[in-house]
Parts: structure tokens; sequence; C-alpha cells
């Protein structure tokens, strides 16, 4: 495992000195580590459309607390390359990156397992990993999470037809505006949505390639077949959502929660669907106090 400095991607904004790209199968991902070597292992991994951006408030909070955190820019998004084979993009082949990435970081990390955090769909990639991997995982953290189903479920014939694809994204999906309505909607305050916040969003998009990565994450793949059943997950698992998420309403979290055979629930007032960003010391709250329960 080797790990190389990001000198080569500083056309895009400042990265801190824990940044790092680390050669795996799926390419070169972008990750930054937190916290003190040694330290019980966090992992974070973001939601569809996002990158590690959208951790930059609590990581360094769950570092000062001890943990080592890891957050990684999964393929396709951020500064990790596009992979243009749409398999690359299913949930397993996700969760597979991610339990490769916890592996190759063994030195740093430690042989056990890892608390895995996901935020949207970042939180179907740490289920699927839990169904998979389990013994990479020693507790979940789900929050305002979709279930593995969420990248098949969104699959349609249209972005097979490539040139469309570039034309929709290059004309739509990357104009600000369209970033600023999908924030705002992602907030339950609109205030909070910055032009800052959305060139943070924005710039991270527009990075290597985005509509290929994104015909490839909607385009149809008959052979995944993960199927995830909730009640076969035994990892101690938080389910924390912000009780004003417009996207994934805060009823299927509790139900979710329900499904889980140790699960427990936690609701944060006016909050949206990304309280980690809207409400982050009520996140870091819940999340500390139960990542301390689960040592």
């Amino acid at each position: 495992m080797s790990l190389r400095p990001v000198a080569s991607l500083r056309s895009g904004p400042d990265l801190p000195p824990a940044a790092r790209l680390l050669p795996t199968s799926a390419g070169e991902v972008y990750l930054e580590l937190w916290g003190p070597e040694g330290g019980r292992p966090v992992v974070l991994i973001h939601g569809f459309g996002a990158s590690l951006h959208s951790w930059r408030k609590v990581a360094p909070e769950l570092a000062a607390a001890g943990f080592r955190v890891v957050t990684l820019d999964l393929p396709g998004f951020g500064y990790s390359e596009r992979p243009v084979e749409a398999a690359a993009y299913t949930p397993e082949a996700q969760a597979a990156l991610v339990a490769e990435v916890i592996d190759l970081l063994a030195a740093d990390l430690g042989p056990g397992p890892a608390d895995v955090v996901g935020h949207s769909f970042g939180g179907g990639v740490a289920l699927a990993l839990a169904a998979t991997r389990p013994e990479r995982v020693r507790s979940l953290v789900l929050t305002d999470s979709t279930l593995p189903t969420f990248s098949r479920a969104r699959r349609a014939d249209l972005p097979f037809y490539r040139p469309l694809v570039y034309l929709a994204i290059r004309i739509i999906g990357l104009r600000r505006a369209f970033v600023r309505a999908a924030l705002e909607r992602s907030f339950h305050d609109d205030s909070l949505v910055t032009r800052e916040l959305v060139d943070a969003y924005r710039s991270r998009l527009l990075l290597r390639g985005p509509a290929g990565a994104y015909r490839s994450l909607t385009a149809p793949i008959p052979r995944s077949r993960l199927a995830v059943d909730l009640a076969e997950i035994r990892a101690p698992t938080l389910v924390v959502w912000g009780e004003e998420d417009a996207l994934i309403p805060v009823g299927a979290g509790r139900r979710a929660a329900e499904r889980l055979p140790d699960a427990r629930f936690a609701a944060l007032p006016a909050c949206g669907h990304i309280p980690m960003e809207e409400c982050q010391d009520a996140w870091l709250n819940a999340v500390l106090k139960f990542l301390r329960s689960s040592s």
C-alpha cells in the first residue's frame, strides 16, 4: 500500500495536509486521515452527488475525541477516479471498494473492524458492506440513509444515450442554480446554502469527467442482484435522521430502525437531509454517545 501526496489535484480547492491518494482496484481514491494513529477507526461515506467535503465539520471533532477518522471520495465522486464501467457503481462494488480501502490501510488502522458511518446513498453502501463483509464492521451509523437498492432503483434507459447525458449534465446538472436548488431541498434552513457552499459542492462535481460517471451510476445493470435483509444485519446500529428531511422522510428512518435487530433511533429537530452539515452539534452528540456506548 502506498499513499501519495495530491499535488496533481491542486487545480481544485485548497486541500488539507491530511489529503492522500490511495491506489485501489477501482483507480486512485482520494481520502483524508484525521486523528491519532492507533485510535479506533471510523470510516465516513458520503452521499450521492457529494464528496467527503460533506464531513468537513464533524471529521475533526471525531478525531479530537480520539478516533482515527477516514473520509474518502467514492469512485465517481470528488477527487477520486471515475471508472467507466457501470458495474463499478453498484452498492456491492462500492462496498467492496470501502472494504479494500480498510484493508489497504490496515497498517494505520489496525486489523480489526471499523465503525462505518454512511449518509444517504453512503448509508446504502454501509449497509451493503455490513451484509457482505460483516467482519469489517464494528458498528453502523446510518444518517438519513437510503437502502442498498437506491442506485438500482434510479437506473433507467436514457443514460445509455451518452450524448444526451453529456448535454444534460453540462447544460443543467452542473449549473450553479441547479446545484443550489439541490442543496436547498436538502437543507431545512435555506439561508445556510451560501454561494461558498454551492461552489464547494459544484467544484467537486466538475472534476474528472462527471457525465461519464453519472451515466455509469444510472445505467441499468442486470447482474446487480444485491439484496440486504435489515433483519440480518448484526452490527450495533444508530439510525440518525433530520426531522425535516424533505428527501427521505423521518418515518422511513424509524421503520428501518425497527427492522434492524440491534438499533437505536435519534431524530434531530430542525434538520434536513444533511444533518452533519446543518446541525453538526446535535449530530455529533448523538454519534459520539453511540460510539462510546458500543466500545
